[in-house]
Parts: structure tokens; C-alpha cells; sequence
């Protein structure tokens, strides 16, 4: 079944995000305001095809309150991503998303992520290994950006040439990564490409979305059938819904929201699962708007363990 096609319209999407939309985040988020599809963090399928893999099957690990699902995978041998399709169907995933659009160094420099967009015989055959592992179970998408260096629409009639179920646009070049505001006029065009193309895909715009209402206005005036947020997600964790509850929220609220956090994150890998640090990067998520709020944050990221910060928390909570 194509879950992809039974989602409302706009639909919303939590885009994936290395060591921030892990299980324990998109529970949360689940809690607050559920998106209509999660995204796993992206995970690499040559790792996962190696001895190591142990190490990154955390960062598929869902539940069934995350559900629907797409597991995000990067890498460069087609033979791991066909054996890797054919676990993630095994494993309940609602779909698999190829990840060509990263633009991080280290990730451009081994030929994966964004480097595909000047790898297109690599691309190609990464798509078809996937969609042969998948074997018709789950659709098969892609996210990528507007090009390398410069803006390439030819990539995007490239992609919707390969009977993907979906194409997720973020509005940057691999060379802007994300220094500049995103380019929607841009992919507003691309879908005019989606339409001639293959009206079949459909099509989700990403880039810069903080809200609820600016996703629906954007979907609106492009004509996307989804809206993917990243970084928006950290200005307000209630964001899917139709009315954000959260600048309402007190000091007392927003702390216990962390808390919440902290107790899940601690409970899913314990004190050695995961490491401490990307636990910091929800502090700017929680930990605002209120008097103090900095002070708070700064003292929360010198935590030296989970324990610490939990208790640091509590006895924030208990201050009042």
C-alpha cells in the first residue's frame, strides 16, 4: 500500500535531521502535535551493510506513535541500498526516501548526499536498487536541493523521469547550504516540471517554514501537495497543529516538556546508548521565552551526564 497517497492535502511532513528527529524527539513531537509523516534521521546504508552496523540501527529504532513513517538513507552502493530496502520493508517502514540533497563536506566529499546531482548514472542506480529491494511494497522517494553550484533544473527532470512516488525539494544549492533564504519561487517552478513530467509524484517544498499557517500559504500559492519542516520544529515543538498552544506555555510547562524529553531519551538508551551532547541541541527548543531562559540554557549544556541534566532540570522545575 501507498501511504503516501491517503495523506490529507497540504500534508505536513518532520523532515530528517542527524542526532535531532531520532525515536526519542519524534515521540514528543507525537505528544504535542503529531506531522502526518515522520522522517527517520538519515542513516547510511553502507554502514548498515557493514560490521558496524549495530552501531546505527538506533537511528532507525520507531515505535508505533510515530507512525506513518519513511526511513531517509545516504550512501553510494546500490547493492547495500537494495539490501537495505528489503530489511526497512521487513522492519514496517511506511517508505524509503533517498537522501540527494545533503550538502555537508564530509558526506559531498565521499560522493553521496548532493554529489549525486553530478553523479547521475550513480543516482540512477541507486534509485532503481532501491525500488528493486522495496519490490513494489512501500514508494520510493527522493529530497534533494535545487543543484550543486548553481540552480540545475535538468536534475529535477532527471528524478521525476525515474517514477519516483515522491520528490521533496529543499529551495538551496548544495554551494548555499544555508546561508541564504530559500528559493520557493524556484520550486514553484519545478513543480510546473512535476506537472508535465510525472503528475503522479507528488511534490513537498522545504526551506524555512516556522509555522503551520506560512506551510499552508506556501503549499497554497506553489501548489505542493506537502510541506517538509526542519529547523522551524525548534521555535516550537506544537508547530503541526492548527493552533500552537506553545508561546502561551509558562517556565513550569516548558521545563516539564523537558524534562519529558530527558526521561524518554534516558529510558530508550540509557546512560551509554546515545552520546550526551545531542540532548544540548534541544535546550534552544525548550528553554525560551521566559525570564532567565539563557542562563538556564548555558548551564544546562555543561551537563556532563544524563543524570546531571535531569537533576539539574528538576531542581530548575522545583525553583519555580
Amino acid at each position: 500500500m501507498n501511504i503516501l497517497q491517503t495523506l490529507p492535502k497540504p500534508f505536513f511532513v518532520l523532515a530528517p535531521m542527524d542526532d535531532v528527529t531520532d525515536t526519542v524527539f519524534r515521540r514528543v513531537i507525537a505528544d504535542c502535535a503529531p506531522p502526518d509523516l515522520f522522517f527517520t534521521e538519515f542513516v547510511n546504508v553502507d554502514g548498515l551493510q557493514s560490521p558496524g552496523r549495530q552501531h546505527l540501527m538506533k537511528k532507525v529504532l520507531f515505535t508505533k506513535g510515530e507512525k506513518p513513517i519513511i526511513a531517509q538513507l545516504w550512501g553510494k552502493n546500490p547493492e547495500n541500498f537494495y539490501k537495505t530496502a528489503q530489511e526497512l520493508v521487513e522492519m514496517g517502514f511506511d517508505g524509503i526516501d533517498l537522501n540527494m540533497g545533503c550538502p555537508a563536506k564530509p558526506v559531498v566529499k565521499n560522493g553521496c548526499g548532493s554529489a549525486l546531482i553530478e553523479n547521475r548514472p550513480l543516482a540512477q542506480a541507486i534509485i532503481q536498487a532501491t525500488k528493486d529491494g522495496a519490490a513494489g511494497q512501500v514508494p520510493v522517494s527522493v529530497k534533494t536541493r535545487l543543484g550543486f553550484k548553481k540552480v540545475d533544473l535538468s536534475w529535477h527532470e532527471f528524478l521525476l523521469q525515474q517514477d519516483i512516488s515522491m520528490l521533496t525539494l529543499h529551495g538551496r544549492t548544495q554551494k548555499e547550504m544555508s546561508a541564504v533564504p530559500a528559493h520557493w519561487d524556484l520550486i514553484g517552478e519545478v513543480r510546473a516540471l512535476r506537472d508535465r513530467i510525472a503528475p503522479h509524484t507528488l511534490y513537498v517544498g522545504n526551506g524555512d517554514v516556522e509555522s503551520r499557517e506560512e506551510g499552508e500559504a506556501l503549499a497554497r500559492q506553489h501548489g505542493l501537495d506537502g510541506i517538509m519542516v526542519g529547523r522551524g520544529i525548534f521555535h516550537d515543538p506544537f508547530l503541526f497543529a492548527e493552533q500552537s498552544p506553545w508561546m502561551q506555555f509558562s517556565r513550569q510547562q516548558r521545563i516539564d516538556l523537558f524534562i519529558k524529553h530527558v526521561t524518554l531519551f534516558e529510558e530508550t538508551w540509557g546512560e551509554n546508548g546515545r552520546p550526551l551532547p545531542p540532548l544540548y541541541k534541544f535546550c534552544k527548543v525548550y528553554i525560551n521565552h521566559f525570564d532567565g531562559a539563557k542562563e538556564l540554557r548555558e548551564k544546562l549544556m555543561s551537563a556532563q551526564s544524563v543524570a546531571q541534566l535531569q537533576a539539574m532540570l528538576q531542581e530548575a522545575r522545583a525553583q519555580g
